[in-house]
């Protein structure tokens, strides 16, 4: 008989939430304690039912998923953390920084095999922690600093280890904004500034493929499901509007033609004058997809252009 855990699920979305307690119910041995669809109901739900184990989406509202974390200990320095495990979509550095030193995670969507192995992960955790003391601590990578500051007197019991899973907190924090910040750019193309190159999550067949976003040549929306194209392949961003994408891409080489797209500006095949001096503009994709410039932005489109 597997060792009994508590668990959280904290998600947006309610299709994950529902698969990840499908996955948790047919594995045995896992109480569902309940649920949450944002990060500031999850800090709380956390400090009332103190789970041995919570599955925490990265992006979603109020809080992501390090600012809760944070937030618990902030709160109470005395908290039992539970053992984390991210459930997430997210790009490529940040599955990466999880996968350092074996953070959990569980890439969407969840497989069943790898759910039980981040179970049989989460009871041995358990089991060496409690075997130490009794408090649980978040797992978290422990993230190679670039040095290492000689510190004159070191807290120790229990307020040592809370220190220890703040600092590691703040560094992976710290790691992913250098990431973000530090992408390599590229030489300008006529007269476009590349800037980030990196890469964004698209939902195609069934998999979910990393796509450098110099690749993508438009992204539209439609009764909130945003499409995203690239001369190869079609599929579906995780991002819930084009807002929320556009923050990935670099704002030089992408543009916000119209409400409804998003134009890579070096996959724009032609310049179409439309009715009424207005314009759409025909993509290098392989269908040669027409999109519609808006009103709003003729000018920035003539600015763009020299036109």
């Amino acid at each position: 008989m597997p060792v009994p855990l508590t668990a959280l699920i904290i998600d947006d979305e309610p299709l994950a939430r529902q698969e990840l307690q499908y996955l948790l119910d047919a594995a045995g041995g896992v109480s569902v304690v309940g649920q949450g669809d944002n990060g500031i109901d999850a800090v709380e739900l956390i400090r009332t039912h103190k789970p041995d184990v919570i599955f925490l989406d990265v992006r979603m509202p109020g809080l992501d998923g390090f600012a809760v974390l944070k937030k618990v200990l902030a709160l109470d320095k005395k908290a039992k953390l539970p053992q984390v495990v991210f459930a997430t979509a997210f790009d490529q550095y940040a599955v990466k920084a999880f996968e350092v030193n074996a953070v959990d995670y569980l890439l969407k969507p969840f497989d069943n095999k790898r759910v039980i192995k981040t179970l049989e992960k989460v009871r041995s955790r358990v089991a060496q922690q409690e075997s130490v003391q009794p408090e649980r601590l978040v797992v978290v990578p422990e993230v190679p600093l670039a040095k290492k500051t000689e510190v004159a007197k070191k807290p120790t019991g229990f307020a040592g280890l809370v220190a220890g899973a703040e600092a590691k907190l703040d560094a992976l924090l710290r790691m992913m904004e250098e990431q973000t910040s530090l992408a390599p750019a590229s030489p300008s193309v006529e007269g476009v500034t590349q800037g980030r190159t990196g890469k964004i999550v698209v939902r195609a067949q069934s998999r979910l493929l990393l796509v450098d976003q110099r690749e993508l040549c438009f992204a539209s929306i439609e009764e909130g499901r945003i499409s995203v194209v690239t001369r190869t392949l079609e599929g579906e961003s995780n991002c819930r509007t084009l807002e929320e994408l556009m923050d990935q891409l670099d704002p030089e080489q992408f543009w916000r033609a119209h409400r409804s797209f998003v134009v890579n500006l070096q996959h724009i095949r032609e310049v179409v004058p439309w009715f009424k001096s207005s314009y759409q503009l025909r993509m290098d994709d392989r269908k040669q997809t027409e999109i519609p410039v808006s009103r709003s932005q003729t000018k920035r489109l003539r600015e763009l252009f020299n036109l």
